[in-house]
This record gives C-alpha cells, sequence and structure tokens, in this order.
C-alpha cells in the first residue's frame, strides 16, 4: 500500500521533487528582454539558473525606473560585463561584508567611495597603486578599469 501512496504523490505534477529555477536561453528571452540585457548576451548560456533569475527580474522591473536609473543599470551592466570571473567574485564578496557593516559604517565607506570617484584618474591611479585611496582604507579594492562611472562597490552584485 506505502509504493502506491509513493507512485501516486510522485505522479502528481509539481509534488515529484524540488523547484528548479528555470533556466532560459538567450534565444528564449523576450525581445525586450534581450534588449535589455544585451550587455549579458555573449554569456548569457553559461549563466547559472540563479543569476539569469537575478538579471531577469532586473529586466522586469527595468520600463519601470527612470530614464537615469535605466542609464545606471545599463552602466553598471556593461561593467559587470567586463568583468572577469574572480572580479565577478571579488565584488559579490565585497557586496556581502558591506552589508554587513552597520548602517552609519556604510554611510561612511560610500562617502568616501564618493568622494574617490570625484578624484581625477591619475590621482586614482595613483591611490590604488599605494593601496592609501579611501576604498583601500576600508578594504574595498579600486575601481575596475571598466567599472562604470559611479558604480559603487555596494550597487555591484
Amino acid at each position: 500500500m506505502t509504493a502506491l501512496a509513493a507512485a501516486c504523490i510522485v505522479s502528481v505534477p509539481g509534488v515529484a521533487g524540488p523547484l528548479v529555477a528555470r533556466s532560459p536561453a538567450w534565444s528564449e528571452l523576450a525581445p525586450a528582454d534581450r534588449q535589455i540585457l544585451a550587455p549579458l548576451a555573449p554569456e548569457w548560456n553559461q549563466l547559472e539558473p540563479q543569476r539569469k533569475q537575478k538579471w531577469l527580474g532586473i529586466a522586469k522591473r527595468y520600463p519601470s525606473l527612470t530614464p537615469e536609473e535605466q542609464q545606471r543599470v545599463q552602466r553598471q551592466m556593461h561593467a559587470w560585463a567586463q568583468l572577469t570571473p574572480a572580479e565577478r567574485q571579488a565584488a559579490r564578496e565585497q557586496y556581502k561584508s558591506m552589508k554587513q557593516l552597520p548602517p552609519e559604517r556604510r554611510e561612511e565607506v560610500r562617502q568616501k567611495w564618493q568622494e574617490y570617484q570625484q578624484l581625477p584618474p591619475e590621482k586614482r591611479k595613483e591611490l590604488a597603486a599605494t593601496k592609501l585611496g579611501a576604498p583601500g582604507a576600508v578594504g574595498v579594492p579600486p575601481p575596475s578599469p571598466t567599472a562604470a562611472p559611479g558604480a559603487t562597490p555596494a550597487t555591484v552584485r
């Protein structure tokens, strides 16, 4: 009797096993999603399912963003697409560490990052080389040469 009950449960759609996030191929995306996510096209089919879901969530919210927010998302997506897998992992780890900071410390780090971003490129390179710049003071690596202008370590995931 137990085997019969188990067979019935397994045959019920949606009960048979753990839910797995759908992982659509690039060609399966809606044209609007492909347009928004275009910077990720070359690597889309190699992304992990949870990463695809994260980007699809961003694409779904994209139309409701202001034009300035849309531009920021596009800059960050382009910058993210240029990072190596190791740089991406480092950015994710840094994001996690930033989230663990107390709110006042997080704000202080953001303020220092903004000040750092206002420096001329030569000065930023000099500070990055000496590791004395504002980002290095809190364990924040200097931005990648491909980082989007205005991107903060807290916004890149």
